[in-house]
């Protein structure tokens, strides 16, 4: 560089540049609006639709390609979306695949913004929705019609945890030629393989999974975002499309967050598993609780087809969990369940006893290492029966990475508190 030239100038044009070869655990964090380019041929040759160059911050970095590759292998996917938040996933998905005069079908137990993002957005450009009972599979397949394009699926359901029969729905989309959209961030790429569901190998999955990565693959409770998987190179070029209008993306340091936490994933997600479950089972035996709603327990809603999918070697996570661990909680599931208090107490007792907690704090989301409380009025929350459900006042529990011992001595003074044996 001219000694003649501005500092400024030299500082910014500087020509240094680090030797390669450098290798450490951890990928290495690149920020970037501008990429630039050795020359104009390169510029005008580069295709941003794949992984073969850098044309524009906003269609990847280094930094985003390796989580996005991770998250193929995690989910068993082979493209993969990078998205500010799950629900971001889900409307770009909507977005994506859908126009005027399209149907789309949603479990009656979905995460609420889906519903209301089919409510209000997609209805203003004229697509239509239709709620199903997603332990119906005859319901599902009746509420299909020339005009459906899309199905989302859930398992378990938000809130209410009942667990469908993923191959069975998977396989009416199938014989209908409907898209069929899985929203895994309960499963988490653990529980079961989303797009390989049969115990024999055969050909049967989804066709996108979404996942808030917000949940367990950040773990920290302290980052917004989501993915879009899939296998059909096809599908993936149509989400990428409207993911590229849209304008989405997500920071750098963001996916190094994720990048960070997700070679303990497995290990955080049984320990979230054995201590849930551990609680679930107590809080089953305490008088005040009518009804408890996890699917990896006995007689929960949809049980069977969490057990059918989730437990043995089928399911994708089983080799994190220790030998221990398998023979006293076999399967695989998430830390995360619901209770239903005895109609008999009022609301405002329920109430109390969140409040009365000490270690379980009033938050939504979970996944992250502190345990969460949420009570919810259901019936608000469903449009149709759901015989399934005991009557009652539902709260859900995050259960997070404390002691067991002392998360369970903490419900204990809770209920003794506000909610007196009746």
């Amino acid at each position: 560089m001219p000694d003649s030239q501005d500092l400024t100038t030299r500082l910014i044009h500087h020509p240094y540049t680090p030797p390669p070869g450098f290798a450490a655990p951890q990928p290495g964090v690149f920020k970037a609006s501008t990429v630039i380019f050795p020359n104009v041929a390169a510029l005008r040759s580069r295709e941003w639709k794949d992984k073969s160059g850098y044309t524009y911050g906003l269609h990847g970095t280094p930094t985003t390609f390796t989580l996005e590759e991770r998250l193929c292998t995690l989910e068993g996917g082979l493209h993969c979306l990078l998205v500010p938040s799950g629900l971001a996933a889900i409307s770009t998905v909507g977005l994506a695949l859908l126009q005027p005069g399209d149907e789309v079908l949603i479990p009656d137990n979905a995460y609420g913004p889906n519903k209301e993002f089919a409510r209000g957005e997609l209805a203003r450009f004229g697509v239509r929705y239709r709620l199903y009972d997603p332990l119906d599979a005859a319901d599902f397949a009746a509420q299909i019609t020339p005009a459906t394009r899309l199905a989302w699926l859930e398992a378990p359901g938000s809130v209410s945890m009942e667990f469908p029969d993923l191959p069975a729905l998977v396989r009416i989309c199938r014989a209908h030629g409907v898209c069929c959209a899985l929203d895994n961030t309960w499963g988490a790429g653990l529980a079961f393989a989303p797009f390989d569901l049969l115990r024999d190998g055969g050909s049967l999955g989804v066709d996108i999974s979404i996942h808030a990565l917000t949940k367990y693959p950040s773990g920290g409770g302290d980052v917004l975002m989501g993915s879009i998987v899939t296998r059909d190179a096809a599908l993936h070029q149509r989400l990428q499309r409207t993911h590229m209008h849209l304008g989405l993306g997500v920071g750098a340091n963001d996916a190094e967050a994720v990048l960070r936490a997700l070679p303990s994933l497995a290990l955080r997600y049984r320990a979230h598993d054995v201590a849930a479950r551990t609680l679930a089972r107590w809080l089953a035996q305490q008088s005040q609780v009518v009804q408890v709603l996890h699917p990896a327990l006995p007689g929960a809603p949809g049980h069977a087809h969490w057990r059918a999918l989730c437990a043995g070697t089928h399911a994708a996570g089983q080799g994190a969990m220790k030998e221990g661990a398998a023979s006293a909680y076999p399967g695989v599931a998430a830390g995360l369940f619901s209770i239903i208090f005895d109609a008999r107490y009022r609301a405002e007792q329920v109430d109390a006893f969140c409040d009365a907690l000490r270690l379980f704090k009033i938050g939504y989301s979970w996944g992250g290492p502190i345990s969460l409380v949420v009570p919810y009025q259901l019936e608000a929350m469903r449009s149709r029966p759901a015989p399934q459900l005991r009557p009652g006042h539902l709260v859900r529990f995050s259960v997070g990475l404390e002691a067991v011992a002392d998360l369970q001595c903490d419900l204990q003074q809770a209920l003794a508190l506000a909610l007196p044996p009746l």
